[in-house]
């Protein structure tokens, strides 16, 4: 080639970003008109120009100066062809003739000249060389038996090639290199160096087109199968019409359109159960999608649209069945038997949202069976406690793997009807994090307006809840969100009475723990004095579960005599009890212990239902401030540095000396450290044990009291006075102070607490240190 032409030492320079030629190489090129001139000047330099590739670092055209802005060694082409085109520009058949390399760069664009330098390349031929070629021709063959990267006719050429150094060429231009790296392979000079990098580059390229081949394999082999699966389907499913069978999933289909007609969905929500069934019949049972739909369908076949138990309207059967099983419990009797009555006459109404607060094993939980009873309705019981996600009570939306229905949903469709007695456990207990807040979801479920169109995320068409009769139980009120609060009616379950409790051992538990226990057919007789030792000695509680507890630890052991062969007890009498039940448990607080000088007794509710406190009070000498210990919530720190500011403000009205608060400390403690306390209801008593510290005079230990003060003296009313009484009678108190305008809630106290108990009604301050110190 290169004797053919001879290539000047000046020729004009061609720079460009995304070419890179080699000689022996073929290229078409259109033209711009601001490149005319330099091909057009060409002529008088043998119709020949340099193709040089501007630097990577450089990375631009249309550069004013040319030094050091390409890249040294370029190729010299000849122009084949040149032609003007009409819109303007020209197209330009360009051949690589040999590489060459710029001396010197005479004049810059757009007419770029340069010397330049004729690279001249020899190798000799060995061993070595040989080899190269011929395992660069093997690899090629291999590489088009997958597609690529030489077209069959450049294989052919490849052929009849014996030059190393063209060779590599070549082969470099097919293998889909980088043009930094086609330009470093430009300038690799010795072409056993260039043939040995074309190598790497190709061995990388069969690799992957190996690769890719076997993956290309296995994705036919997979179409191959599933068509032969498709076939034999094809050729059953003609069999069996021939035969007269079914196919098994026609006849799922078949079934569930069957369900879906007697469901007697609503119009609206046919529609979209007929489109999702025909959606699932035109899909393949093996899709994922196949088995969603399908549980989809089932909930919305499955679901009590229309299907509603009938109410027993009989209000007097009603209210037998309600005190067979719960004894007392008048209010919230008498609100069932009420929406009875109104649902006899009006027909059908909305349920009433009904959320029964009271202490631990009041009967809560089975009252809501019992009225479930009552009714004739089906009973479901869900417990809330600890549940922190929405998605609990809404679902999950079919988007996700494994979504589900919420459990407001799953139960109806496991109870078959649309009104049952839907009890929600431990309101209170709600809990929140970032899945959602379950108290907000409920809002709608326990919202009689809105709960007709309740919408669950996984069925997304609405289901009417205004026939079921929602019963929410709560240990407290005060956990519960306010906007929730106000959708419920609340009815307050207080403690049992000894009296009580001594009637419903004797109904229910006794019986219930005879049977339990195997002593049906010679059943123990507990007395009357047996069951009230239980009650005082061995249980401290508003409810009755340490009750049922202890007479079946009673019931357990004289089974375990009879299965002995020992004598059978029939009589249960207080020397029995103390005699199986062991030490007694508990005492009377307050009459266990004697007058003391800053020890007050006081009452407090809890959610077990009301207990005894006692409030201590010390002082030392130190700088003047304020102790308090014994778990205090904020409220109750605040309702002691009230009590202190009352007490310094009227000392002298009080008697104190003004000398008592100098350099002293004062420290006020409530016994029982490890139990949080909270509420202002401690006031007075706080007021009452500063008082006697400071004045030295004992506190009469039989005196309990109860009320928020304030900082003239007032004593404002409280709340849960009925606990508070039980919790005080329980205990020994003989007389309770409270404040004057809860004398309304004395018509919930029982007959019994009033006789036992002398309450006195005080609306200051001065009338409770009146009647529980002791003047020396």
């Amino acid at each position: 080639m290169l004797d053919n032409f001879a290539i000047p030492d000046i020729l004009p320079i061609y720079p460009q970003s995304e070419l890179v030629a080699f000689p022996h190489m073929q290229l078409s090129i259109y033209l711009k008109e601001l490149d005319l001139p330099l091909f057009e000047g060409a002529r008088g330099h043998g119709d020949m120009i340099l193709i040089c590739k501007y630097r990577s670092e450089h990375g631009g055209e249309n550069t004013s100066n040319l030094s050091g802005a390409i890249h040294e060694i370029g190729t010299a082409c000849r122009i084949v062809e040149f032609t003007r085109l009409t819109p303007g520009g020209a197209k330009a058949s360009l051949e690589g003739v040999a590489r060459c390399r710029v001396v010197d760069v005479i004049s810059d664009p757009p007419l770029a000249l340069g010397r330049v330098e004729v690279l001249r390349e020899f190798v000799e031929k060995s061993v070595v060389t040989e080899a190269l070629v011929s395992s660069l021709s093997a690899l090629l063959k291999i590489a088009l038996s997958y597609g690529g990267p030489l077209p069959k006719e450049v294989m052919k050429i490849v052929d009849h090639i014996d030059t190393p150094a063209r060779l590599a060429d070549l082969v470099a231009l097919y293998c889909n290199l980088p043009l930094d790296e086609l330009q470093e392979m430009l300038e690799t000079l010795d072409p056993v160096e260039r043939l040995k990098k074309v190598y790497v580059h190709l061995a990388e390229d069969v690799q992957k087109l190996q690769v890719r081949g076997e993956i290309l394999q296995e994705v036919s082999n997979r179409v191959g199968k599933n068509q032969k699966e498709y076939l034999l389907r094809e050729q059953m499913k003609q069999i069996q019409e021939e035969l007269g069978e079914e196919d098994s999933k026609d006849s799922e289909l078949n079934e569930l359109r069957k369900k879906l007609e007697s469901a007697a969905l609503p119009a609206d929500i046919r529609k979209i159960a007929d489109r999702e069934l025909q959606r699932l019949e035109r899909m393949n049972p093996a899709s994922p999608e196949h088995n969603i739909i399908r549980t989809y369908l089932d909930y919305l076949a499955g679901l009590p649209w229309q299907l509603s138990t009938v109410d027993s309207t009989d209000i007097n059967e009603a209210e037998k069945i309600l005190d067979e099983d719960h004894y007392n419990l008048k209010r919230v009797k008498e609100r069932i038997l009420e929406y009875l009555a109104v649902h006899s006459v009006r027909g059908k109404m909305k349920g009433p949202i009904l959320c029964f607060v009271g202490p631990p094993g009041v009967g809560k939980t089975s009252l809501g069976k019992s009225i479930a009873r009552a009714l004739g309705r089906k009973f479901i019981r869900m417990s809330l406690g600890g549940m922190r996600d929405e998605a609990e009570i809404r679902g999950h939306r079919r988007t996700y793997i494994g979504a589900m229905p919420g459990r407001i949903i799953q139960e109806l469709f496991r109870a078959g009807a649309n009104n049952p007695v839907f009890m929600l456990d431990e309101v209170d207990k709600l809990g929140i994090d970032f899945r959602g807040d379950p108290a907000s979801a409920l809002l709608e479920v326990l919202d009689p307006e809105q709960n007709s169109t309740f919408t669950d995320h996984y069925l997304d068409v609405p289901f009417d809840l205004s026939g079921v009769m929602f019963i929410t139980t709560a240990n407290q009120i005060d956990p519960v969100p306010s906007a929730l609060k106000d959708r419920m009616e609340v009815l307050t379950l207080s403690g049992y009475t000894a009296e009580e409790k001594e009637a419903i051992a004797e109904r229910f538990l006794i019986p219930r723990e005879v049977e339990e226990n195997g002593l049906a057919d010679h059943p123990p007789a507990f007395s009357a004095a047996a069951l009230q030792t239980i009650i005082a000695n061995y249980t401290r509680e508003a409810g009755v579960r340490n009750l049922q507890r202890n007479i079946a630890s009673v019931c357990r052991k004289i089974t375990k005599e009879f299965t002995q062969g020992k004598t059978v007890r029939k009589n249960i009498t207080p020397d029995v009890v103390e005699e199986l039940l062991g030490a007694r448990k508990f005492y009377d607080e307050v009459t266990a212990e004697q007058d003391r000088v800053g020890v007050v007794t006081g009452v407090a509710w809890t959610e077990s239902g009301g207990d005894i406190i006692f409030v201590e009070a010390t002082r030392m000498h130190g700088k003047e401030e304020l102790i308090l210990t014994g778990s205090l919530g904020e409220v109750m720190k605040e309702s002691a540095r009230a009590a202190l500011s009352f007490v310094r403000a009227n000392r002298e009205e009080l008697g104190i000396d003004a000398a008592a608060f100098e350099e002293t400390t004062i420290h006020i403690h409530v016994p029982a450290g490890s139990i949080p306390k909270d509420g202002p209801s401690a006031g007075i008593t706080m007021a009452t044990a500063l008082v006697s510290l400071l004045k030295g005079e004992p506190t009469r230990r039989e005196v309990a009291m109860t009320g928020e003060i304030t900082l003239t003296g007032r004593i404002l009313p409280i709340g849960g006075l009925k606990e508070k009484a039980l919790a005080a009678k329980r205990a020994g108190v003989k007389t309770l102070l409270v404040p004057a305008r809860n004398r309304d809630a004395m018509e919930e106290i029982p007959e019994s607490v009033k006789s036992s108990l002398e309450f006195i009604f005080i609306k200051d301050v001065r009338e409770a240190l009146q009647h529980a110190l002791q003047k020396q």
